[in-house]
């Protein structure tokens, strides 16, 4: 099989342009990981995945960016069957961004009360709409979880929503079944994250567009 077959190709106007979506990459990856480590600490509950990795790494024993890595990894060989095809941001998507949140985790301390709590999970929350908006806009390819969701889609015919239902529902009942914490912040990121991304990712897509624009305008200049 070619890697070309399963990877998608990577593009790019100018080697400047590049380079600055390789960074605007994996500084939405690591600010994602980043938000993920403040969510956790709010100890108010976290998104359906996000349980089933704590609630892994409750039982086995392993940390919580491992797993979220390990999961990352057991996902993307679900996209097999489905032929996605993988992009660079898909790949360090799922190894940075586990091990990025075990390094916030390490720094970002308990709080001392749920008053504290709930605006760290907020503002980690907000923070990762942000992050997604940014790595998305790079355009190296969807996250692992996002790439499942839409193979679903394309080969079940699906709606999204069923899809998105199916998918979270289910890890959210096994994460919950093996400890991971469910609590008014998995319901708020169930209803806030969406229109969150929906704020930032139009936004930023439209910056790195015209950015990506000027520098393809530069570079017919000297040609």
């Amino acid at each position: 099989m070619h890697l070309r077959s399963i990877l998608l190709p990577v593009t790019a106007v100018s080697r400047r342009d590049l380079v600055e979506r390789l960074l605007q990459l994996l500084v939405g990856l690591g600010l994602y990981g980043v938000a993920l480590g403040f969510m956790v600490r709010g100890g108010i509950g976290v998104s359906p995945w996000d349980v089933l990795a704590l609630g892994v790494a409750g039982t086995s024993g392993l940390g919580y960016g491992t797993v979220t890595v390990l999961v990352s990894i057991a996902v993307l060989l679900l996209w097999i069957p489905l032929r996605q095809r993988a992009g660079l941001g898909t790949l360090l998507n799922a190894l940075l961004v586990g091990l990025t949140a075990d390094l916030a985790l390490l720094v970002i301390p308990e709080p001392p009360s749920v008053w504290v709590g709930a605006p760290m999970f907020v503002f980690g929350m907000v923070l990762l709409a942000f992050a997604t908006g940014l790595y998305i806009a790079a355009d190296f390819g969807p996250g692992p979880r996002d790439g499942l969701m839409t193979g679903l889609v394309r080969v079940t015919g699906w709606p999204v929503w069923i899809a998105r239902t199916v998918l979270e529902g289910g890890v959210l009942l096994i994460g919950f079944l093996l400890g991971g914490p469910v609590g008014v912040g998995t319901v708020l990121f169930a209803f806030g994250v969406g229109p969150l991304i929906g704020i930032f990712l139009p936004r930023i897509t439209r910056l790195r567009t015209s950015r990506s624009a000027k520098l393809a305008a530069e570079v017919a200049a000297t040609r």
